[in-house]
């Protein structure tokens, strides 16, 4: 499992592998392409979706329950993929937005019963210094990744130290996307976990 997440809105769980595939870190970056097209279309839908929301959030104040729920999956199943091709699970992603309490990489994020209304007018300024933090631990993540390639080779083990600070990069990276697109008015926290 990995490190304790602090008190936020969105929580990312990762169970720990123990014994991670040799052979299937050669041909993850494949097996993970028709996700990425899925993605790809979901994605565009995203886009539409953010719009909307924008227009809600100015207007009403809330969040369309199903746009969140749509931005919840999208981020769950994204989330998934890079785990995937992370090392961080063996088990294939499925291709769902649900939630799947079974699979190693859980994702929930709390729906706010209200948003203040000037939130998506100016909440693009307020993000910049998790943005920046969260890009700056995603390129840790990536270098932790090209160490792990060969310590899963060599040794059949994922290093505990560098599971968990690419757990922390995609932790961080769900905060600051949840908060940047009005889906939590919580600040993300600036923790190592």
């Amino acid at each position: 499992m990995t490190p304790e997440n602090p008190d936020y809105p969105a929580t990312l769980e990762i169970d720990f592998p123990q014994k991670p595939s040799r052979l299937l870190i050669f041909v993850r970056g494949i097996l993970v392409i028709p996700h990425y097209i899925a993605l790809l279309v979901l994605g565009i839908g995203a886009f539409f979706v953010w719009i909307i929301s924008f227009w809600a959030i100015l207007f009403t104040g809330r969040y369309p329950e199903g746009m969140f729920n749509y931005m919840v999956g999208l981020m769950r199943w994204g989330t998934r993929v890079i785990a995937y091709q992370f090392f961080m699970t063996d088990k294939y992603p499925p291709f769902s937005l649900e939630d799947d309490p079974s699979y190693p990489v859980r994702i929930q994020i709390a729906y706010p019963p209200q948003v203040a209304r000037w939130r998506p007018l100016v909440n693009w300024l307020l993000a910049y210094p998790a943005l920046i933090a969260s890009y700056g631990l995603m390129l840790l993540a990536y270098v932790c990744v090209f160490f792990a390639f060969f310590a899963i080779l060599f040794t059949g083990r994922y290093p505990q130290g560098l599971f968990n600070a690419v757990s922390i990069g995609l932790r961080w990276q769900l905060r600051v996307n949840s908060f940047s697109y009005w889906m939590t008015e919580k600040y993300p926290p600036f923790v190592w976990a």
